[in-house]
């Protein structure tokens, strides 16, 4: 086949360091829309980035172009480094260093972009913890529990 032809939707997550509650109401939606320019200066377009107050979830298109890993590296990096510059209140903001990332089926994309939007009433019944345990569950993926939080 003389042509590559991708089309992959990852639903990536990952939390503040020690889940902090440091996303702010009144800076959040500035930070989503930082981490989507992020994504699409690397060819990776976002489709919808949301969270709560100690974590993200972006759903995206990975491009063909990117590794997983380089995409990561990127968002968490520079989206750090700027929301520093946004006042006192941010000088001591870091991610934590793991992340998730699962595939997404194309049929299913609307069912994550409203699981993102709805990210606020989610969390009032459920932690990060339970709702990182629950994606792990879904997708099979074999882990340590003292190794997923530190």
């Amino acid at each position: 086949m003389p042509q590559s032809l991708v089309k992959n939707f990852l639903h990536i997550t990952f939390s503040t360091k020690n889940r902090m509650p440091t996303i702010k109401t009144d800076i959040k939606d500035e930070l989503y829309h930082y981490l989507g320019g992020i994504c699409r200066s690397i060819e990776c377009n976002p489709i919808k980035v949301g969270g709560y107050f100690d974590h993200v979830h972006i759903l995206c298109h990975l491009s063909q172009k990117v590794a997983l890993m380089k995409l990561i590296e990127e968002v968490k990096s520079h989206s750090s480094k700027w929301i520093k510059t946004k006042g006192d209140d941010f000088k001591n903001f870091y991610w934590q260093n793991g992340y998730g990332a699962f595939s997404v089926n194309p049929t299913e994309l609307e069912l994550v972009i409203k699981y993102i939007a709805n990210q606020h009433e989610h969390h009032k019944k459920m932690t990060f913890q339970e709702e990182y345990r629950k994606f792990l569950k879904k997708y099979k993926v074999e882990y340590d529990e003292k190794y997923v939080w530190d």
